[in-house]
């Protein structure tokens, strides 16, 4: 994990403590806005892969980071987010798969350390996006975002809208690393679904 906690790939800065992530109405691919409304991070799902792959630039078009499926069809499993530019595993996001609650484990790319959470909000809502066809998509996520320990650092709101579209706030990043969320976050949306 890179040096400064609030940072964990080499060549991207996200010190806001506010991003809106937008989905494209055709396919995964994502786009990270600050709090001015510029442009931080995009991404997309590549396609025709045995193996789920998401490379993300910065605004400038350069490589930033990448996140790959430990398995084939990894729906409930583990995802390594690496770093372009050194190319070393810098985070890992696991799914803790259920139809009453999504639990998300962010742990350290090197240590393997819990260093945080994201946890969907209402077994009701989960559980309605789940099963649910055609309303269930419609439904706006929101999870909670928490430390190792349990304690809250910040949200994830959905907003209604054609294509997914969310708000992650964060409050107190002084123990998760940013980019860390908001990558966890475009991932979550693209392998669930929603």
């Amino acid at each position: 994990m890179a040096t400064d906690d609030s940072r964990l790939v080499t060549a991207l800065d996200l010190d806001d403590d506010q991003y809106t992530v937008e989905q494209s109405l055709i396919r995964n691919k994502y786009a990270a806005y600050d709090s001015s409304g510029e442009l931080v991070v995009r991404g997309k799902q590549k396609l025709f892969k045995m193996k789920e792959e998401f490379p993300f630039v910065d605004a400038d078009g350069e490589d930033v980071f990448r996140v790959e499926a430990g398995q084939i069809l990894d729906v409930a499993g583990s995802y390594a987010v690496f770093d372009a530019e050194t190319g070393d595993r810098v985070a890992v996001l696991d799914n803790d798969f259920s139809i009453l609650q999504d639990v998300w484990t962010v742990r350290d790319g090197d240590t393997e350390a819990v260093v945080g959470r994201i946890t969907s909000r209402g077994a009701a809502v989960t559980l309605a996006r789940n099963l649910i066809p055609i309303l269930g998509p419609l439904i706006p996520h929101k999870y909670e975002i928490t430390d190792a320990d349990g304690a809250h650092i910040g949200r994830i709101d959905g907003q209604l809208s054609l294509r997914d579209r969310y708000r992650i706030e964060i409050d107190d990043a002084s123990g998760v690393a940013t980019d860390a969320v908001i990558t966890a976050a475009m991932v979550i949306d693209a392998i669930q679904g929603n």
